[in-house]
This record gives structure tokens, sequence and C-alpha cells, in this order.
């Protein structure tokens, strides 16, 4: 069954259940720091870990929700699942933002909070990983219309991405803290017409080219598998409470996720059986994921400092009125489909020409241009004190920045592992590659948190101790960007260098 697009009718059906899912996503992540820090009165410091391990867990379920889904539910049943799981999570946030006392901390609000995160990490691990796997599966192996397929397939992403935080921002982020839920109940409507509508059109719309139902379910699920999910349930929840619990400052879920990154490598290479190839190809996947730590974390400011800095520190005044401070975070997804087709073309250009970069050089110039970005931001902000706001011009010009590094990087993740990881590998090679990406956003977190107070700071701001990096004290917002020009633009001088010695241990894969 296929369109005058030559595309099965599958596919829209997946790029508008994907795009509504990204649209909750996005809607909650757009408003979620400032929630935190104007609703619930938490420090900066705070809400940007508590933001980092939010973003970092999201990136971990998935290997969970693919094992599940892969032996036990199929692909149809863990998209339910895990959307219904997200739904109540959004409406959690809802009944948080609900409970919110002016001027007040609310112990009702805090922990309805960490319930609607916990929903939301464990459902995003059952959806994530089966929706895009769904896509491939519409097609014959080898069919060509494949790529085509994803590039429509992440164009509803990116859709979803652009108009959440102009949705749930805009009715959530007005300068009223009792408006945040709006916001939420927003993003919660939104999953809950991702479900509704994949429910009812997929057993019409998701076949094969034979006819055959796509995704169907394996067989059911036992005692084991339910023991395996409601544990990670309470395991996440206990994780994400661990301070309040036990009343200490010790960050338990960026120890894991940061020593997970450490013992996988020593568990892979620890195996007798690989040969000298497979070692140095390996090694350049942790190699890759090394550097793509620091291009996420930089870039994933964007729902965290760069969010509080264009709450506090950007005026946003267009005539009499005040956009709000979460819609910035749609520059980037309305970057990516302006740009993504220049990109693609200039990439085409220099294949046929034999120019075309080899993956690790890609990944420097991405360093690169968030490094530049980061630049353009301290140079707009140097000088300038604490109470006084700078044009939106320079946050718009970091946006787009970091947006064109994202597409020089683009080609790298996931493909990449692919062609380089050995068959009897792969599956947790891959896990190597999501776990990277956690442990970048954990660590967008703990760089979000130095961020110093600034304009409009909030009462839980004020007296707030002075942030250190490193033995540097973190005083001003320059020396904040500072840090980040450093982290990329020293990792993108390195990968620079390392190239062509990566390119040899690649052996040949591109």
């Amino acid at each position: 069954m296929s369109t005058n697009t030559g595309h099965p009718k599958g596919l829209y059906l997946l790029f508008f259940t994907e795009m509504w899912e990204r649209f909750s996503y996005y809607g909650m992540r757009a408003i979620f720091i400032l929630f935190m820090t104007k609703a619930l009165l938490m420090k900066g410091a705070d809400a940007s870990n508590v933001y980092g391990s939010f973003t970092g867990l999201v990136y971990l379920t998935p290997l969970l929700g693919g094992y599940i889904a892969d032996r036990f539910w199929g692909n149809r049943r863990s998209i339910l699942i895990g959307g219904l799981l997200m739904a109540l999570g959004q409406f959690l946030m809802f009944l948080s933002g609900s409970t919110v006392i002016d001027g007040m901390e609310s112990a009702s609000s805090v922990s309805m909070m960490w319930a609607g995160l916990t929903f939301l990490i464990i459902g995003n691990g059952f959806f994530k990983p089966n929706i895009s796997t769904m896509v491939g599966q519409l097609y014959p192996k080898g069919d060509h219309r494949i790529d085509g397929a994803f590039t429509i397939f992440y164009m509803g992403i990116n859709l979803g991405a652009f108009f959440a935080p102009l949705i749930c921002g805009g009715i959530g982020d007005t300068g009223n803290v009792h408006d945040f839920r709006w916001g939420f109940l927003a993003a919660c409507i939104g999953m809950i017409i991702s479900v509704i509508s994949f429910e009812l059109l997929k057993n019409k719309l998701l076949k094969t080219p034979d006819g055959e139902h796509v995704g169907m379910p394996k067989q059911k699920m036992d005692a084991k598998t339910a023991g395996i999910i409601i544990g990670s349930t309470a395991l996440i929840f206990f994780l994400l409470n661990f301070k309040t619990l036990f009343n200490v400052d010790v960050d338990i879920i960026g120890y894991l996720i940061y020593a997970a990154i450490i013992v996988m490598p020593i568990v892979i290479f620890s195996d007798k059986s690989l040969v000298s190839d497979e070692k140095q190809r390996i090694s350049v996947i942790f190699i890759l994921a090394f550097f793509v730590i620091f291009f996420w974390a930089c870039f994933e400011q964007a729902g965290a400092s760069l969010t509080l800095f264009a709450d506090t520190q950007t005026d946003r005044q267009i005539g009499s009125w005040t956009m709000p401070a979460s819609w910035f975070q749609s520059i980037n997804p309305l970057g990516i489909i302006i740009l993504a087709p220049l990109f693609s073309m200039f990439w085409n250009m220099l294949h046929k020409r034999n120019l075309e970069p080899s993956s690790p050089m890609k990944m420097a110039f991405g360093l690169l241009l968030v490094s530049i970005g980061f630049m353009v931001i301290a140079y707009g902000v140097h000088g300038v004190d604490s109470q006084t706001k700078i044009s939106m011009w320079w946050l718009i010009a970091l946006y787009i920045l970091h947006t064109m590094g994202e597409l020089s990087l683009s080609p790298i993740g996931l493909s990449m592992v692919s062609k380089l990881a050995p068959l009897r590998f792969a599956s947790l090679l891959m896990g190597t590659w999501f776990l990277a990406n956690a442990v970048a956003n954990k660590f967008a977190g703990t760089l979000s948190a130095l961020i110093p107070p600034g304009a409009g700071e909030s009462p839980a701001e004020i007296g707030a101790q002075v942030p250190n990096f490193m033995g540097i004290e973190i005083t001003n917002l320059f020396t904040f960007f500072c840090v980040f020009i450093a982290l990329s633009g020293i990792a993108a001088i390195l990968l620079f260098a390392m190239y062509r010695w990566l390119e040899k241990r690649m052996h040949g894969v591109k």
C-alpha cells in the first residue's frame, strides 16, 4: 500500500506518531528548567543537575526497551505501553504544576515531578527504539527508498521539535508560575494524539510489501520480564530521589553513568576472540564516542543554561510583547529543516569529487562550529554586568552555528557503529553509543550548574555560592561561556590532529 510519493502509507503514520511524541518531549523540555527554578524555587545548579539526570537516563532506557521488544513484546506493544507511560508522566507533570504555591516550596509538587520524570524515562525507553525500527521494516531489504524514508521520518521529528516550544512555551512560559501546568498539559495531549493515531491505523497501514503486519508481538511477557520493568521503574524513581531520601549531596546518577562508560571498553577489549583489525575499528568507536560527549555536552546547553540565560539576560522585548525564553529552542529544529537539504547536497557534491571528509573530520568540524558559537555569545556578554540584558541576536547566532555543527556531525552515530562493529558485538557497541550520549547529557547538566546568577534571579539564587570549574571561579557569563569554548575547541583541535590516524584504524570504512 503506497502513496503517490512512492513510499508506503505506513511511513506517514510513523511520521505522524513520532512528530507528536517529539512534540510532547521537546515541549516539556522547553519549559522544564524554568519550571524548576521559577515554580519549584530550585537553585539553578540543582535544577541543572536534575535536567542532566533526566536527559541522561532518557538515553539509557532505550537499551532496556529494545531488549524487551526484541524478546517479548514486539514493536507495537512496546510503542503503545511506552506512549501511555509518557502520557501519564506528562499528566503527572501537569499535576505537579497545578499544586505550585506562590513564593513557597511545595513538597507535593516536587514529589509528583519525580514520579512524572520516572514514567517519562521508562516510557521513552519503550517508545523510542521501536518506532524508528519499524520504518526499515516497511521496505524490502536493500530497497533504495529506505534512505529517503528516514529523511521523511526525521523531518517529522524536527517538525514536532519546532512547534513544541512555540505552543508549550507559549502557554506555559508566560511569567505566571501557575501557567507552566498548561505547557505540560499540552505535552500530555500531544502524546495522547500520538498513541491514539498509532493504535487506530497501525493494522491498516503498517504492513510489509508482502502484506504482513509490521512489528507484531513475538510472545507474551513472562514474570521475569515484568519484574525487570517494575524493578527498573522503582530503581529510576529511587535514583532521582536519592539526595532527598538520604539528605546527602551525592550525584549518584552521575557516578553510575560515568562509571558505566569506563567499564564498557574494559569488558569488550577483554574478549580474547578479537583480532587486530577488529580491535582497531572498535577503538575508533570508543575514541569518537569520547569526543561526541564533548559535542553534545556543549550542544545540550540549549535546554539548560542557555534557556536560563535567555530568561534572565536576553532582551526578548519586541515592541510591547516579550518573547518567551523557551521559544529560542525552536531555532535549532527550524534550522535543520531549512539547512539539512543544503548540507546533503554539499556532502554529495564533495563525494562525487572524491573530497567528502571522513566521519572523524566531520565530527571535528562540528565541534569547531560549537566552539565558534560560544565565542559569539561570549563576545556578546563580555564586559556586561549581571543586570544588563543583551540583544537576542547573539543567542540566535549561537543556535544557527550549533545547528550547522549538528548537521556536520549527523552522518556519525549509529550508522558508523554498525559499519565498524564486529557482528557479534554490534548490539553491545550500539549500547555504548547510547551510553556516550547519556554521559554527554548528564555532563551537560553538570556544566549548566556552573552558570552564575544573572538578571531576574529567583530568591533561591540570591547568595548562591560562586561556581568553580577546575580551580577557576565562574563569576560572570563571559568566563562561563569560555568553559564551553575551551572544551569544544580543544576537542576539535585534538580530533583534527588525530583524524588521519583514526582513518587508518578504520581500515577502509568511511
